[in-house]
């Protein structure tokens, strides 16, 4: 990728922008290469993860707190970034949370972006990451990072995001099985959507019962932090952070300006703590992590040889070996340096 190309994008090419992430989603060279361009114009975006179970309307309230967005008087460029599940039989994806934001497809400073998990676990995409650089260096204020909606395991998007959003509905039980897993230790902002249903101000009451006895545990601050370096941004100050329970009825906008406030009271409160910087860290490491991972394996699929990995998965079949041994067995076969 070439200044020009970078400049372009930078401009705020649309097409330049689908064409780099397309090439970036492949893992193709050009679409490294564009990472490695683009890298130094990142750091600056607010990303947004909004999780929680199917159904609880979660593509209604990216909708809608776009919208919100669209209307302040600065105007913030919005980028949406929509995981799918794929299906493991087929190996496809529907991409289809395009279709539920029709109303945002005109605009100018709005871009959509649907991508396919690819068997990732955690609600995100290998490429997920990725992408929010790309939007980032192309000059998105905000990143709304919506997960796959699997529900219970999906709490990877708050190694990614700078707040995240936990989206509820009242009357399904969804509570007890979000404290079971631990989703909601993860949430900066919780949201009981579809709050004109029976139940809505039983689950406000509820969450924030749970969040209490939350706080009784683990102390005041930080008790959703995925690591303790969070916690101790947050414990420097005087004011912790205390995750709100709001209600909303996203289809009909109601409670999205005062969901959107509470968003920016957390921004503010990430970059006076210096919270924001311990999270830019975090996800930095996580994303070094990955790479390196990724290497690894790739580079070892390049120097094993098929033949030896058929045998050793044979001696594993025969019960001559168990997998833990032929995976050693096999690393040893190769010479890494």
């Amino acid at each position: 990728m070439n200044a020009e190309q970078v400049e372009t994008l930078i401009r705020g090419d649309r097409l330049t922008l689908s064409r780099i992430l397309s090439q970036v989603e492949s893992q193709s060279e050009a679409g490294k290469q564009a990472l490695e361009a683009l890298f130094p114009f990142t750091g600056r975006a607010h990303k947004i993860g909004i999780t929680g179970a199917p159904g609880a309307g979660k593509s209604s309230l990216v909708n809608a707190l776009t919208r919100q967005l669209r209307r302040q008087p600065d105007a913030p460029k919005v980028a949406i970034i929509a995981v799918d599940p794929t299906s493991p039989f087929s190996g496809g994806a529907l991409l289809g949370d395009r279709v539920r934001m029709p109303d945002l497809q005109q605009d100018p400073g709005v871009f959509i972006r649907s991508m396919a998990t690819r068997g990732a676990l955690g609600g995100l995409a290998a490429a997920t990451e990725a992408f929010s650089q790309v939007f980032d260096a192309a000059g998105y204020d905000i990143i709304l990072i919506e997960t796959v909606g699997a529900g219970q395991a999906e709490v990877e998007v708050v190694n990614l995001a700078h707040t995240t959003i936990v989206v509820d509905t009242p009357g399904t039980g969804d509570e007890i099985q979000a404290i079971k897993a631990g989703i909601l230790e993860i949430a900066d902002i919780l949201v009981v959507n579809k709050a004109d249903r029976p139940g809505a101000d039983q689950s406000v009451r509820y969450l924030q019962a749970m969040l209490e006895m939350g706080y009784a545990r683990s102390g005041a601050a930080g008790h959703h932090a995925p690591e303790s370096a969070v916690k101790e941004a947050s414990e420097k100050t005087t004011h912790p952070w205390v995750p709100p329970v709001l209600k909303t009825i996203a289809i009909e906008s109601q409670g999205i300006e005062d969901l959107l406030g509470v968003i920016q009271a957390h921004r503010k409160f990430l970059l006076e703590s210096g919270t924001w910087q311990v999270k830019e860290r975090q996800a930095l490491q996580k994303a070094i992590q990955r790479a390196i991972t990724q290497n690894l394996m790739d580079f070892w699929k390049a120097k094993i040889t098929p033949e030896l990995f058929e045998a050793t998965l044979q001696s594993v079949v025969e019960r001559k070996l168990s997998p833990e041994s032929a995976a050693q067995y096999l690393l040893r076969t190769i010479q890494w340096l």
